[in-house]
């Protein structure tokens, strides 16, 4: 797919009807040869619009108007261009935890929870946040995370973490003012409510830092979990992670993955991981695929915000 056509579906898949301001610069770029040049300069895996346009946003750059956005980033792109090439879109999207808490409840607990590609850790909290689906309340304290349920009925507790860990290339610290800045900086520039959801996550964290090794997917998983304890499920998950990880080192992983105890929950684009059929999602828009230990169960949204249960 060309960059062109990146930033063409990223309009219409995932920023349409999600953020207005997001769709106008994406098909902006997608038309904007001077732009769609400089980021040409790049590996293609730093071309996705979430990274410059969180880049961007990240050195006070304007995102709500194409033609300030094209003037800034052309004159600005060697800092721009720095940015790109040593940051990544770690979006630390607490809401996620809403659509892995139906599996997670069901799983033996305790639970002994290892996320990959954790950025700053802040989806190791299923426990701590509260829930509401529908009308359905589930645990209690901030951020409260919304999450419309289709086709499974929601958990009736929270799931009881005796352990939690998290694997990145670059692990983000909530105590670090900077890395808070860029967390916040990767979200979507109307969501006000996810801004406020980061802060009250981020609390949570610093108030009892998870364990956060830098670290390979592959290389350094089997270590890290082998510091799980022992009498805990162990539960390695990953969410919007994948699609940043070259394919052999997916089918690398998978293999890792598969041969340790406990289980492994996938939330990942449906082009990502392999499945042998999977039902038409429930709209246009971009949705990932939740699945506990290769078997595919439900259709979930990015940001948390919705899961549609097949399994």
């Amino acid at each position: 797919m060309t960059t062109a056509a990146e930033y063409a579906e990223f309009a219409a898949r995932e920023a349409h009807g999600v953020s207005a301001a997001y769709e106008r610069l994406s098909l902006a770029v997608s038309r904007d040869d001077e732009v769609l040049a400089l980021l040409g300069t790049l590996p293609p895996i730093k071309r996705q619009p979430n990274l410059l346009f969180g880049v961007v946003r990240f050195l006070g750059g304007p995102v709500d108007d194409p033609a300030a956005f094209h003037d800034y980033t052309v004159a600005n792109w060697p800092a721009i261009e720095a940015e790109m090439g040593t940051r990544a879109t770690q979006t630390n999207e607490a809401g996620r935890c809403a659509v892995l808490l139906p599996v997670l409840a069901a799983l033996p607990q305790p639970l002994a929870l290892l996320e990959v590609g954790a950025s700053a850790g802040l989806c190791l909290y299923p426990d701590r946040y509260a829930y509401r689906y529908g009308q359905h309340m589930i645990g209690s304290g901030e951020p409260v995370l919304d999450c419309a349920a289709t086709g499974v009925a929601p958990p009736a507790c929270v799931p009881d973490v005796v352990w939690r860990a998290g694997l990145d290339l670059n692990p983000l610290d909530v105590t670090d003012s900077a890395d808070v800045a860029w967390l916040d900086a990767l979200i979507w520039p109307e969501h006000a409510q996810r801004r406020a959801r980061l802060r009250a996550a981020a609390a949570v964290a610093a108030a009892d830092p998870p364990l956060l090794v830098r670290g390979d997917l592959v290389d350094d998983l089997p270590a890290l979990a082998a510091r799980a304890p022992a009498g805990a499920t162990l539960v390695v998950f990953h969410t919007s992670v994948m699609y940043q990880v070259p394919a052999p080192r997916r089918e690398a992983f998978t293999g890792v993955v598969r041969a340790l105890p406990g289980h492994w929950i996938a939330n990942e684009a449906p082009d990502v991981l392999p499945y042998d059929a999977l039902p038409k999602p429930p709209g246009a828009v971009l949705h990932n695929v939740l699945a506990l230990d290769g078997t595919p169960l439900a259709w979930t949204r990015s940001h948390g915000q919705a899961i549609t249960w097949f399994a």
